[in-house]
């Protein structure tokens, strides 16, 4: 997570985000298939290049001092919703050219978040997922729903905030310690490869 993300809450909903938040259905939490959710953003210029839709995870272990989000670190207590329902919403907008999984943790609910994200790179949009975990503790991790997840994806964010390390000219990133990596790239080699610099990476 960054310092800028924006999470609304049920009870904390401006109008247009409770017209946002209607598409979602309020199935018991915890059901196979479902994402549990504690935010959406239309529109988001913070959490990747060009205007991205933003889908937040209800549920952290990491736990971070500082997180700008601890609203969304209980598990279970989100909006519970499909991922045709968050990808039906995401194309209604036709100026969005990107998504981003954030959170809490997107990798806490690798099954939805993949099925959502295969729907996404069907259409061509271009996915990111900012995580706590660090890339090389995913690639150990046996659940066969996290390798799917991050196969659809084209940008990962790792590493958990770290406030010592806070940086506000980091582009996209908000502590020192993590990385922006080029997903396909670094599963192809089996290690973090970095994106160059650019739309994601401050020159160096």
């Amino acid at each position: 997570m960054t310092p800028e993300e924006k999470i609304f809450r049920p009870s904390e909903e401006e109008p247009e985000a409770a017209e946002a938040a209607s598409v979602f259905s309020a199935a018991p939490h915890g059901r196979s298939g479902l994402i549990n959710l504690a935010g959406f953003d239309d529109e988001s210029i913070t959490n990747g290049p060009g205007l991205r839709a933003v889908v937040y995870a209800q549920g952290c272990p990491h736990g971070c001092p500082g997180c700008h989000n601890p609203q969304t670190h209980a598990f279970g207590t989100g909006r519970d919703c499909t991922p045709r329902e968050l990808f039906e919403r995401i194309r209604r907008n036709p100026l969005v050219s990107g998504v981003t999984f954030s959170g809490g943790e997107p990798l806490s609910q690798p099954s939805g978040f993949a099925e959502l994200a295969a729907l996404l790179k069907e259409t061509g949009y271009e996915i990111a997922i900012y995580t706590g975990y660090r890339f090389e503790e995913l690639l150990k991790m046996r659940n066969p729903a996290v390798r799917r997840l991050l196969e659809q994806a084209d940008v990962l964010v790792d590493g958990p905030y770290r406030e010592r390390e806070r940086n506000i000219l980091l582009r996209f990133r908000g502590s020192a310690n993590q990385r922006i990596l080029n997903l396909p790239a670094s599963l192809k080699a089996g290690q973090a490869i970095l994106m160059p610099p650019g739309r994601w990476r401050e020159n160096a």
